[in-house]
């Protein structure tokens, strides 16, 4: 096992009427289940996926909210609905079927997440920039993850690369 980054945050939305899964408010720590963070709601996920195992969790890099930072975007963790904002893991050290420990819980990455016309929704974003903001966030808005051990994850939690051995 090697520690190559940690949480930065855990973020979750509940459900609530008429409202998307975005921004995620921040929470100390959530309960990872095999249908993702507990009292999270992600419509997208349930109402076109289908509650898809292969995308329960959504992490995004705080490296790469800091690029969109100096890009003009004023971006904070949780804004485009990651549930863990990592640090210290560059964007492309994620891949499909890489395996990590973080907190109590052991996720696999799955896929790159594509950007979506919710992002509009945010403040800083609107009709107008919507776009041009979804092109800026191509290969770039987060990797989806497969719970393969529930396990809780709060703040400050070492996330471990899980290599063949360590499996």
């Amino acid at each position: 096992m090697e520690m190559i980054g940690q949480v930065h945050q855990v973020n979750v939305k509940p459900q609530l009427q008429g409202e998307r899964g975005l921004p995620k408010n921040s929470m100390a720590s959530a309960y990872l289940t095999y249908c993702g963070l507990a009292d999270d709601f992600n419509r997208y996920r349930h109402e076109k996926k289908n509650d898809d195992p292969d995308m329960a969790l959504l992490l995004m890099p705080l490296e790469a909210i800091g690029q969109l930072n100096s890009e003009g975007w004023p971006v904070q963790p949780g804004d485009i609905g990651e549930n863990i904002t990592t640090v210290g893991i560059p964007y492309d050290n994620f891949q499909p079927g890489r395996i990590y420990r973080v907190g109590g819980a052991k996720i696999q990455i799955s896929e790159k997440c594509d950007p979506c016309s919710n992002l509009y929704l945010l403040p800083f974003v609107g009709k107008e920039r919507g776009p041009h903001f979804l092109k800026t966030m191509l290969n770039r808005r987060g990797w989806y993850a497969r719970v393969l051990q529930e396990g809780l994850i709060a703040k400050g939690d070492a996330i471990l690369y899980l290599n063949h051995a360590d499996l």
